[in-house]
């Protein structure tokens, strides 16, 4: 009777486990988020020196790590064998039988390697990137957003056939891959979103193509009371974390000109309070769920903007004075090329619109942007949480 009993615990224990390969997917996704912002840093701190910088190994460990995962699962599934061959948690694709984000994955992580010899390329031609979205980089992080949401799709189909702890579980690693999506699209728009641009309403509105979007639709498909709240705090702590390890490492520019001495390697910039927008939608979402689909993207849409204006305005009073000098809030750190006159240096605001009319005509383009992103999460939340396979 003991050795039955044990038998049977060691099998709902198994059975309650998360598999390797979605922790697999897990572990790729922070790898390139890390190695995203670090690789930034490097640019900022030391300049191009090499391809085969750690930063560019701990981005494309990411594909790495999700094609050999993908990959064990689409052949073990195409041969019949595994948990998921057996519960027919597959579709079929090119002759293969896999799930629907392992597939996704696969892609990423093959688009992931063929974007680095053509990084390599680039930078040999033209130099150092202008801009961050340069083509190389588009299609490395066209493949990342494919890891990612490879890997949500992937967790979705396992939280949603699944129950009790191991749903839980599930949920917590789906929460936790948003936020990490989050930190990708972030860094999509880093370069529109920084401190002197906070009051511009060209800033609301970048941050509103991207945000309102995964908030939303994360939440909708999740089953925890506070999931957008959870997917913000998963992007701002990530953040805070870099901005607290990085300047800890000696970093010297290696490519002139030199117009600030820089001794470490610099951190990304404190990180939007998306935290308390994030914290309306899911109060919204949990009393008016069920509303009609429009009117629940409307008041949501308004509410993000207004909400997040709020808050990020008068924080940005804050982030451009002196007493944000510290470890923990990173703005008294500038990379090597910025000059004395910048807005950084002198603490002043970007300030684009230079009529009220023209800034009140760009606020209401936000808040349109931001109800239409608004609605996009909840269908993308909805046709989430049907997902099995």
């Amino acid at each position: 009777m003991a050795t039955f009993v044990a038998t049977a615990g060691a099998v709902r224990e198994r059975a309650e486990a998360v598999p390797w390969y979605v922790w697999c997917l897990v572990a790729a996704v922070t790898s390139a988020m890390v190695g995203g912002h670090w690789d930034i840093s490097w640019h900022r701190s030391i300049g191009r020196d090499t391809f085969w910088t750690p930063a560019h190994i701990a981005i494309y460990l990411c594909g790495v790590l999700a094609g050999a995962a993908c990959g064990y699962m689409i052949l073990a599934t195409t041969a019949g064998r595994g948990p998921i061959a057996n519960e027919g948690a597959w579709v079929r694709m090119w002759g293969f039988r896999g799930p629907l984000g392992a597939f996704i994955a696969a892609w990423g992580g093959v688009a992931m390697l063929a974007s680095a010899p053509f990084d390599d390329w680039w930078h040999a031609a033209y130099g150092l990137d202008v801009k961050v979205l340069s083509p190389p980089h588009v299609v490395l992080i066209l493949g990342i957003m494919a890891i990612e949401s490879g890997a949500l799709i992937l967790i979705l189909g396992y939280m949603n056939r699944a129950s009790g702890a191991l749903q839980r579980k599930l949920d917590g690693l789906f929460l936790y891959t948003g936020g990490m999506i989050l930190v990708l699209l972030m860094i999509g728009i880093i370069q529109e979103t920084g401190h002197v641009g906070m009051h511009s309403a060209q800033f609301y509105r970048t941050v509103a193509v991207v945000t309102p979007l995964v908030l939303t639709g994360v939440a909708r498909a999740s089953g925890r009371r506070w999931a957008a709240t959870t997917v913000a705090l998963v992007y701002m702590v990530f953040l805070i974390g870099l901005i607290l390890v990085l300047p800890l490492f000696p970093a010297e520019p290696k490519l002139g000109p030199v117009l600030t001495k820089v001794t470490h390697f610099i951190p990304p910039n404190f990180p939007l309070l998306l935290v308390v927008p994030a914290l309306f939608l899911d109060i919204l979402l949990r009393r008016a769920g069920g509303a009609n689909r429009w009117l629940l993207a409307v008041a949501g849409g308004v509410g993000f903007v207004g909400v997040f204006a709020a808050v990020q305005w008068p924080f940005a009073n804050f982030l451009m004075s002196p007493a944000s000098e510290n470890a923990f809030f990173g703005t008294g750190y500038h990379d090597y090329l910025t000059g004395p006159k910048a807005y950084t240096i002198l603490r002043k605001f970007w300030l684009p619109e230079t009529t009220p009319g023209a800034f009140w005509t760009v606020m209401g383009q936000a808040v349109a942007v931001s109800i239409l992103m608004t609605r996009l999460g909840l269908a993308w939340g909805d046709w989430m949480r049907r997902i099995r396979r």
